[in-house]
């Protein structure tokens, strides 16, 4: 699980370590420099989001599961980026975030590398909400995305712009990552703009025993997913693609 330093989203990294831990499989971090991440402050304590911060912070499930995540051996001896050896791992989980520092992560062509030599090995990538992102920038030797003839989720353009217009009287472009929506780049980056699945409404958040209010879509072995409210089905459906342990 590769992170930035900073503004990882701690709903999307933490349950899906939670569900893979419990299920036996070591999850491996990486940063920049090898130092221990930190996710967004605000999502964990919702400072600043004013009327909004029931609906965008992080729910207790989310904030529980990266209390636990920031505890383990693991979180805190992470590897550095360009320690990554695709060879070595049986599959990839990238979180999102969309605060400013995700851009360090985002931009990386050491991870895009990594994500790229991935999809070459067939091996289970995941991704969610911004990280689709970063697979949307990785090239095969064709040049083109290695998302180009997939079909893939992520955060939705309509979600983006609520959060953003609902925030950026005080909190200016926090929500706007970059000028693009998220949805508008990695579209870009398929086939045919068909190939980019919205899924049902995201009204309501999922939880450990209502999955059904999440969507993940599967395609071979990439498995994407739009918001932290998708990440309990996105996890369990990553889980269920890997080897039993």
């Amino acid at each position: 699980m590769p992170l930035p330093l900073h503004d990882f989203d701690p709903t999307e990294s933490g349950v899906p370590w939670r569900v893979l831990e419990s299920r036996g499989h070591r999850v491996v971090f990486a940063t920049p420099d090898g130092q221990p991440a930190e996710a967004d402050a605000r999502m964990l304590t919702g400072e600043g989001l004013g009327p909004a911060k029931p609906a965008l912070m992080a729910d207790a499930n989310g904030r529980d599961a990266y209390a636990a995540m920031s505890r383990s051996d693991a979180f805190a001896k992470p590897i550095r980026h360009d320690q990554i050896d695709p060879n070595h791992y049986d599959a990839l989980l990238l979180p999102g975030g969309h605060a400013p520092r995700m851009r360090e992560y985002l931009e990386s062509h050491l991870l895009q590398g990594v994500v790229t030599a991935m999809f070459a090995a067939n091996k289970p990538v995941a991704a969610v909400c911004h990280g689709v992102v970063l697979v949307a920038r990785s090239l095969g030797k064709d040049g083109l995305s290695v998302l180009h003839g997939r079909k893939t989720t992520a955060l939705l353009e309509l979600q983006e712009m609520l959060a953003w217009n609902v925030t950026r009287l005080w909190l200016g472009d926090y929500y706007r990552t970059y000028p693009q929506s998220v949805q508008e780049e990695v579209t870009e980056a398929l086939a045919s703009p068909e190939d980019f699945i919205a899924g049902p409404a995201p009204l309501f958040r999922d939880a450990p025993g209502k999955l059904d209010r999440g969507f993940a879509l599967r395609d071979g072995n990439y498995l994407s997913a739009r918001w932290p409210g998708d990440v309990h089905r996105f996890a369990e459906e990553f889980a269920g693609m890997l080897p039993a342990r």
